[in-house]
């Protein structure tokens, strides 16, 4: 990942910025799309030197040059043209690979911000950019990644509804490879996995946080959301049809055969199927996570107990006991499963607690297809009071 330095007071308070702020290790400070506010806190972060994605100077430059390119059309003066020249000089460029846990968080707030607050003048670049990234990410390391995003899902409702988009962008993408589906089925689906919600963002994030269970206000606000989101993607600069609408009918499309159905409704009958399963997954304050079994087991049936092509995808990318998941094996020892194995049922899963209940010191990896490493029982992530090591989890991947 490059980084560009920018030097000290480059930055004033009120600016809106169309570029994330870092620090030298990649950090994200300030995301895009937020004004700086004007507090002692942000005029001293701006008082000494900070960083930038270089492919996002890239389009600020670009910006900046129709804008001055306008001013000089309009026949401003020279000095107020010099005044929006660019508010730094690029004048160091590193180098940096951020692990996947800090790049996924990078993602995650990138994600909270966009879906939130949709801006018209640069939500399609942000858009792309985020989707991009994210597919990129995944397609190196995809049991690695959904590993991550499954277990992290799990782990709490802080930022819902981006968590929530992210895993059903991977999830979606890795969905649609299983069924063979073709690129633009799948660059489709995956946008509208991740842009499914924007018309409801900041609203489920409160309900993830409410103790209480949704009021009846609350559930009424929810029915035709997907409407909305294709409606409102539509004024942001969504051009693709089979996106809006998958988007559109990803709560409407009934049970049934996946054959013989539009295009649209196939991918929002498996986007359908895979909310559901993201949202089983994830603890809400009002409720705990359930098990990655039960969870999986949920979406393998249609809303009349029957198997059918969407549920079967989602359980073969994922298996009957999900890549994140906890489980007790018959040894007696708990894990995580971090890698897809030979069949639904028989995953690699990497041990945490050894038979005794102790922490064990690294994780230890298990084949459980060997009676001594089976499967006993899926765990809800709430059963392990064990701090994960997700560092040591993805280097076995």
């Amino acid at each position: 990942m490059d980084l560009i330095q920018l030097p000290p007071h480059s930055l004033r308070a009120g600016q809106v910025l169309t570029f994330s702020l870092r620090d030298a290790e990649g950090k994200l400070l300030v995301a895009s799309g937020q004004t700086l506010p004007n507090t002692p806190q942000m005029q001293a972060l701006l008082a000494r030197p900070i960083w930038v994605l270089a492919h996002e100077t890239k389009e600020y430059q670009r910006a900046l040059a129709h804008k001055m390119d306008t001013m000089m059309h309009q026949g401003a003066n020279l000095g107020d043209i010099v005044k929006v020249q660019a508010d730094y000089k690029p004048d160091k460029v590193q180098r940096l690979d951020l692990g996947e846990q800090a790049a996924w968080a990078d993602l995650q707030m990138h994600a909270h911000s966009l879906l939130r607050d949709p801006n018209t003048e640069d939500f399609r670049g942000r858009f792309q950019q985020l989707h991009t990234d994210a597919i990129a990410r995944l397609s190196h390391r995809p049991d690695a990644i959904l590993m991550f995003l499954i277990f992290d899902a799990s782990q709490g409702f802080e930022r819902y509804s981006a968590r929530h988009a992210l895993l059903c962008l991977a999830l979606a993408e890795q969905c649609a490879l299983k069924l063979g589906w073709p690129d633009d089925w799948r660059l489709a689906l995956t946008q509208a996995a991740l842009s499914m919600n924007i018309s409801i963002s900041a609203h489920q994030d409160r309900m993830a946080a409410q103790s209480d269970e949704p009021s009846h206000n609350q559930q009424q606000s929810l029915i035709s959301h997907g409407d909305r989101s294709a409606k409102l993607l539509a004024e942001l600069g969504a051009k693709s049809e089979l996106w809006l609408k998958t988007v559109c009918l990803h709560h409407d499309a009934g049970p049934g055969p996946l054959a013989g159905r539009a295009p649209a409704e196939q991918l929002a009958r498996l986007l359908r199927r895979i909310d559901i399963f993201a949202s089983r997954v994830s603890p809400r304050a009002s409720r705990k996570a359930q098990t990655g079994a039960m969870a999986a087991r949920a979406v393998f049936l249609d809303e009349l107990k029957q198997p059918d092509e969407a549920g079967a995808a989602i359980v073969k990318t994922i298996g009957l006991y999900p890549l994140g998941s906890l489980v007790r094996l018959a040894n007696g020892e708990v894990g995580i499963v971090f890698k897809r194995g030979h069949s639904a049922t028989e995953p690699m899963v990497a041990s945490l607690l050894g038979k005794s209940g102790n922490p064990l010191s690294e994780p230890v990896p298990r084949d459980t297809r060997l009676a001594a490493q089976a499967i006993a029982a899926s765990l809800a992530p709430h059963e392990l009071k064990l701090r994960v090591s997700m560092e040591k989890l993805l280097k076995m991947s």
